[in-house]
Formats: C-alpha cells, sequence, structure tokens
C-alpha cells in the first residue's frame, strides 16, 4: 500500500489556514507550521488597538480549529531554512520532510530600510503589536494628565502614516476615542487639542478604492476632525520628531506605520524566485517558478495574469481564493486530474471610518454612509473563525454603539521574573 504524500504549508494566516482546512480528512498528510499556535484576524487588529476588542476575539487557537482533523498536525516552531533538493524544511525545533510544499507566511512590515523609523514607530500587523500600541496609546493618555507644558504638543500628536484601509480605520476609532471617551474617562483635563495625523504619499486615501469611496473616506475623517495630509512623505522619525519630504516637522511621540507591507525572506529560496516587495514568484497553479514541488499562496505569492499584470492586490479574500484553487488541484492530483488555474474574480472593498460611516465597492457600483457600514459588520463577522467569537465581537459593537464606549481599556504590561532568594 502507497503511503501518504507529506504536504508541509508554512503559515496560518487567510491563505494557510483556508488550505489546511480544505485539505482536511484527505489522503495527504498535511503539517501546518507557524510560529504562534493560534489564527489572527488581521483585518480587527486596530480594533484590538484602540480598545474596542479584546485579543481573544480576534484569534483563534489552531489546535482547537483541527481538534478532530485525522490527517492535519500542527507544529510551533520558526522556520529557519529550506532545502529545495533533499526537500527539507528545517525548524527551531526539528527538520521536516516533505512530497509538497505550500509557503503562505504573508508579509511583515515595510520601513522601506529606514531603520530609524523602525526603531521607534510602531507597527501593527500582529495581536502582540497590537497590544503592544494599545499599552502604548493608554499610557499616552496618563503621560498628559502629568506633562509639562513643553511635553504636551508631543503627546498630543498622533501621527498614522499610511491611507490604506489600517491606517484610514485606525485614524477613525482614535478621533472616536478622542471624541466620546476621553471627556469621560478624563473630566479634569481638556483633550481637545489632541490631534490625529494621517499621512499617505498618494493622492488619495484609500488609492485602491473608487473615486466615490476616496472621496467620502476623506470627508468622514475630516468631519471626525482628522488632519488629512495626502501627497506627504515621511522622511524620517527619530522618536520625537516626524521629517516630512516637504521640510514641516510634526512632533509626535506616537508613529504608527501603517505604510506598507514586505514579504517575509525564506533562506533557501532562489534570489531568481523572487521579485519586488520581496513576493515569490507563481505560476497560474501558484507553484513556484523554476522549483519542483513548492507552492506560494497569499500575500507573498506573486502571479501575473492578463487582468492583473502587477500581481494580485494582498488581500484576504486573494490568499482565501487561492488556497481554495490549490486544495482543489491537490485533490485532482490524486484521482488524475489535470489541475486548474487561477483566477481572482474581484468582489469588492470595503473600509470603515467611524460609527456609521463606512465605504463599500463592489463590482459594479458603490455605496457608503450607514447601510456600507452595516455591510461592514456584516461580512467581516461572518468571516470570523468561531462562533462564539462572533457573539463575543457582536456584543462588543453593540454595547459601543448604544454607549459610545467600551470596557477594555486596560493596560497589559510584561513583568520580569524576580530572582529567586536562595
Amino acid at each position: 500500500m502507497q503511503s501518504s504524500k507529506k504536504i508541509i504549508i508554512i503559515g496560518a494566516g487567510f491563505a494557510g489556514l483556508r488550505l489546511s482546512q480544505d485539505l482536511e480528512n484527505t489522503n495527504y498528510e498535511v503539517l501546518l507550521l507557524d510560529k504562534n499556535n493560534y489564527h489572527q484576524f488581521q483585518p480587527l487588529m486596530y480594533q484590538v488597538a484602540t480598545a474596542r476588542l479584546e485579543p481573544a476575539s480576534i484569534s483563534f487557537p489552531l489546535r482547537k480549529v483541527f481538534q478532530y482533523s485525522k490527517n492535519v498536525r500542527i507544529r510551533i516552531a520558526d522556520v529557519l531554512s529550506i532545502d529545495t533538493n533533499k526537500q527539507i524544511v528545517n525548524t527551531s525545533i526539528a527538520d521536516f520532510e516533505y512530497d509538497y510544499l505550500v509557503i503562505a507566511f504573508g508579509c511583515t512590515t515595510n520601513y522601506f530600510g529606514n531603520k530609524t523609523i523602525e526603531k521607534f514607530a510602531f507597527p501593527m500587523k500582529s495581536v502582540p503589536e497590537a497590544i503592544q500600541l494599545r499599552n502604548r496609546i493608554l499610557q499616552t493618555f496618563e503621560d498628559i494628565l502629568i506633562a509639562n507644558p513643553e511635553q504636551i504638543e508631543s503627546l498630543m500628536n498622533f501621527v498614522i502614516v499610511g491611507g490604506g484601509p489600517t491606517g484610514v480605520e485606525l485614524a477613525g476609532a482614535l478621533a472616536e476615542m478622542k471624541k466620546n471617551v476621553l471627556p469621560k474617562d478624563y473630566p479634569d483635563k481638556d483633550f481637545s487639542k489632541l490631534t490625529i495625523y494621517l499621512l499617505e504619499g498618494s493622492e488619495f486615501v484609500l488609492s485602491p478604492m473608487s473615486d466615490d469611496a476616496r472621496k467620502m473616506s476623506r470627508i468622514y475623517l475630516e468631519q471626525l476632525g482628522v488632519v488629512v495630509k495626502t501627497n506627504t512623505i515621511v522622511t524620517n522619525y527619530d522618536g520625537d520628531n516626524v521629517i516630512l519630504q516637504s521640510g514641516e516637522i510634526i512632533k509626535a511621540k506616537n508613529v504608527i506605520w501603517a505604510a506598507g507591507i514586505t514579504g517575509n525572506i525564506l533562506e533557501g529560496l532562489p534570489m531568481e524566485t523572487i521579485t519586488r516587495g520581496n513576493r515569490i514568484i507563481v505560476d497560474r497553479f501558484n507553484a513556484v517558478e523554476k522549483l519542483k514541488n513548492v507552492y506560494a499562496i497569499g500575500d507573498i505569492a506573486y502571479m501575473t495574469t492578463p487582468k492583473y499584470p502587477n500581481g494580485h492586490p494582498q488581500v484576504a479574500s486573494v490568499a482565501i481564493e487561492q488556497a481554495k484553487v490549490l486544495a482543489k488541484n491537490f485533490k485532482y492530483n490524486l484521482i488524475g486530474k489535470l489541475p486548474k488555474e487561477y483566477e481572482y474574480h474581484d468582489k469588492g472593498a470595503m473600509a470603515t471610518i467611524g460609527k456609521r460611516k463606512a465605504v463599500v465597492d463592489l463590482p459594479k457600483f458603490s455605496f457608503h454612509g450607514r447601510l456600507a457600514w452595516f455591510t461592514w459588520m456584516f461580512i467581516h463577522l461572518m468571516l470570523i473563525l468561531s462562533v462564539k467569537n462572533k457573539l463575543s465581537i457582536f456584543v462588543n459593537w453593540m454595547f459601543s454603539y448604544f454607549s459610545n464606549d467600551s470596557t477594555l481599556r486596560v493596560m497589559i504590561k510584561s513583568v520580569d521574573k524576580k530572582p529567586l532568594n536562595l
């Protein structure tokens, strides 16, 4: 009897998790590798950072997802390198052999080579980073109470760099916190001078979306008091001063970097398989060019098609669809059926700016306002994995909707173990 083929999937993001789920109870041995023991729902990360949701609401334990799986196994490890000749994945816990390898570990924050910005700005690509940012935001409000006049301006300025969905949604959430929460939490302090800047290098915020979405999102942000600066490039940040290409300087202790992403580098991949943004070049079947039995899906994959000559957008819907098609192709392989090429069918895009303020682009029309806001909430709730998490998020959203408040503003800081006194 022929032994089952082994598939190793690196990364439990949208692509890796979906592929693992679709390969459950097939005649493949599936090993899912990730450095965390949970899947994180990135679209709602900004709500953790602004104390609207608990981290557990957007995190799903991998072993819970695959509790009843007969063929999917999980290992928590750092992937160190791959050997595509010997078909081995080297990790921090062991070396694993594979018949097929799928790289799905996504991307990380892109600082465009600026080490100073990387050192001082706050990223928001993971749950620990979102918790770190939440602690920083809440601590800043406490610091403002006792700050001397020279420190106030830089503490009162929050600068968000990047006008994509993450930047826009975070700016809106901070603006609503300023309006609805701070006057109640700090009645003895005037926070009216707290300023939220949203800086975007291109001409528009939400530049990939429709003209209507761009226009309305800016209107909504400015209605909330956000200072929106487009065609604005940040050249440096030293922890105190944001230096713009125009020469303008914004004093700020808090800079949140949402200006772009770049692929994680995996040692062992030939340089000719890597293209701009550190993405891995794949064909229409998500197979990595010039490598045997190696695939890449999700944000890390760079596939050119007639519809998308510059690669697909790095969004969850692409990652999920690529995983579905690759899973089907693995199943086709078991029965000797020809694989199917991948083609992305754009379902649209959306972003929320605040309460009853959102923009939605569908393939044939766009809309905004209250209906768009409810649509955004419904779609995101449906994408959440577990019923328990759906209910938790829904209850938090409803409480926030009716009270303009949340009960989650707690700072959870790490502690150092004290040495034993022997």
